[in-house]
């Protein structure tokens, strides 16, 4: 994609980060308290095998959209898993790709670091976003259960 390039944030890039983890957060009606905020960006600049890792979608010097994931260890294999958490394209940009560059972004860093098990929820109204997912993944049909 001409003018567009994925790359981990800098540390200039808080502003930019701030700005497309915050429209993703509200997009699922969630909000996070400040300290979490502070905690993330550090985290994300943390080095660490489980640190959790943010790629960012940079369109002509502009972050556009965001992908946030993290390796954990499973009972399954001996390699790690990667769960993509978070990932989040700016509304002017959806529907130019930029969602799948991040994914194949993803699942090429994970393979790098000998991860081939990438997987992410969402929550089964987002139709738009499945309709990627659909074409790019496998839907497991395993649903989700939380204990509050």
């Amino acid at each position: 994609m001409e003018g567009m390039e994925v790359r981990p944030p800098t540390l200039d890039d808080e502003a930019d980060w701030r700005r497309l983890w915050t429209e993703y957060l509200d997009f699922y009606e969630a909000k996070v308290p400040e300290e979490v905020y502070a905690e993330t960006w550090k985290r994300l600049h943390t080095p660490g095998e489980f640190e959790p890792k943010c790629l960012l979608a940079v369109t002509h010097t502009k972050p556009m959209g965001l992908v946030h994931f993290m390796y954990h260890r499973t009972t399954w294999t001996v390699a790690n898993n990667c769960y993509l958490q978070d990932l989040y394209v700016d509304p002017e940009r959806r529907g130019t790709g930029l969602g799948r560059v991040l994914i194949e972004a993803v699942k090429r860093i994970a393979a790098e670091d000998g991860v081939t098990n990438v997987y992410w929820l969402t929550h089964e109204s987002n139709a738009t976003a499945r309709q990627l997912y659909d074409r790019v993944a496998k839907n497991t049909g395993f649903l989700r259960y939380r204990i509050e």
